[in-house]
């Protein structure tokens, strides 16, 4: 499996690449999966790392007087939290995957949880290569949005409106619970939180 091609073939030709990836196996789709993780993981750092010595220039004398070593400190922190993102997001993938597979098989997509998760790891090619740069990362997000419902729709062979409802309901159930979840916690806490009486 060339990696970069795919990646070439996902920014450019979308619809075509999807269909040359239908009977890639679990393995491939989830070393190029890492592939993309370790890319996204190492511009993140450097990214981190930049922002880092900016502050530690602006603000050097004042770390020196606390006697902070925050060059090394964060360096490390970085590296680390690189590590553990990659790790999170990889076991989340199949987590992600089987959630939306449930509305996918709801509406009507019978070519099975391998099909969604290969629609979720190909999708997010635009993300992982340039969601580590700022304000872009945005659009990457959508675009690999878009992309995993080309992938549904392709991989699943649905329609592209059940592809996306599928992909959008998957979504929206997951927010409506959130706020559903901060609603209670808010309701809670000012029950037991007195306020204040002001005077006139």
């Amino acid at each position: 499996m060339d990696y970069f091609e795919l990646m070439k073939g996902f920014l450019l030709s979308p619809v075509e690449t999807f269909r040359k990836v239908r009977d890639t196996d679990l393995g491939d789709s989830l070393k190029y999966y890492l592939v993309l993780l370790v890319i996204n993981a190492v511009f993140s750092a450097i990214v981190s790392l930049a922002m880092v010595s900016t502050i530690w220039m602006t603000f050097s004398g004042i770390f020196e007087q606390l006697g902070l070593p925050l060059p090394a400190v964060a360096g490390f922190g970085v590296v680390l939290i690189a590590i553990v993102m990659i790790i999170v997001q990889f076991v989340f993938v199949f987590i992600g995957a089987a959630w939306l597979h449930l509305f996918v098989y709801l509406l009507g997509g019978r070519k099975g949880y391998l099909q969604t998760l290969k629609s979720i790891v190909f999708g997010s090619t635009p993300a992982m290569l340039f969601g580590w740069i700022p304000f872009i990362g945005l659009f990457a997000g959508i675009w690999s949005f878009a992309l995993e419902i080309l992938g549904i729709r392709e991989l699943q062979e649905m329609t592209t409106g059940k592809a996306a409802l599928a992909v959008i309901l998957a979504i929206l159930v997951i927010l409506i619970i959130v706020i559903a979840i901060a609603a209670m916690f808010f309701i809670a806490f000012s029950e037991i939180t007195p306020v204040p009486l002001t005077g006139f």
